[in-house]
């Protein structure tokens, strides 16, 4: 059997998915990660991060694609450019689609249920919840919400911008959490997931949220690993570039100027 030769680059969030798919694909994909605080940096940043990591990659590898394991988030690939080696991007509006295998599942449920928070094994392990990265700059730069003021303390506040302002500064930016009454933690099945499961159960408790354990879906993933690449994925070839789309195609590519 002819094994095909891919790249994965993805965000730290699917590493264990994306190396439990990695060993048992019939095909050899290498699998890269960036770090999560790459999402933290301005858009213009992160994009041209994810550019190097592809530029990084040598183009007489012997790789066939490379696989972006990465959304639209936020358009922060919105504007990459496949070099030598055409690039495969799931359609997708942020990573939580490759939890739940597909757009029209992941749309159902944000349809139904407003006010969640999603959780999964990277989400649990490699977020700081309800702080994120903020308080280590992403790649040594700081972050959108560090400019913001989130990365500091309150007191750190107080003295900077008095009291009064850091109240104030606290309230509107601070408590993003208001935003949300619940937890969904999507279980892959690549590990054993009970001590996420239990930490994502008590977070719920001490937030007095609703909290609702279910399977998640990596067959998206898996797909692209398998390099069964319909319409739930964009092909760039080499000489075009990743667009937004705002329909339900989310991501598009088009010939780079």
């Amino acid at each position: 059997m002819s094994r095909r030769k891919f790249k994965f680059i993805g965000c730290e969030i699917v590493y264990r998915e994306a190396c439990h798919l990695a060993a048992i694909c019939p095909n050899r994909v290498d699998v890269e990660f960036l770090h999560k605080g790459l999402h933290d940096l301005e858009t213009a940043d992160m994009v041209a991060k994810v550019q190097a990591a592809i530029a990084a990659v040598e183009g007489d590898a012997g790789y066939e694609a490379i696989l972006l394991g990465y959304a639209r988030c936020n358009d922060g690939v919105v504007g990459i450019r496949a070099r030598d080696i055409p690039l495969v991007v799931p359609r997708a509006h942020d990573c939580i689609t490759l939890f739940f295998g597909s757009r029209q599942r992941y749309r159902e449920y944000f349809d139904a249920h407003p006010g969640t928070y999603y959780m999964t094994t990277g989400w649990a392990e490699r977020n700081q919840f309800g702080q994120g990265d903020y308080a280590t700059p992403a790649y040594g730069q700081t972050g959108v919400s560090g400019k913001l003021g989130l990365a500091q303390s309150y007191e750190k506040l107080v003295e900077q911008y008095g009291e009064d302002n850091a109240k104030y500064v606290k309230e509107m930016l601070g408590d993003w959490t208001k935003s949300y009454s619940r937890f969904l933690y999507l279980s892959m099945g690549v590990c054993d997931e009970g001590d996420f499961i239990d930490q994502t159960r008590q977070e719920a408790a001490e937030r007095n949220w609703q909290f609702e354990l279910r399977q998640g879906d990596l067959s998206l993933l898996e797909r692209l690993f398998l390099g069964q690449w319909d319409d739930d994925f964009v092909i760039v070839q080499p000489g075009q570039v990743l667009v937004a789309r705002n329909d339900e195609r989310i991501l598009d590519a088009e010939p780079a100027d």
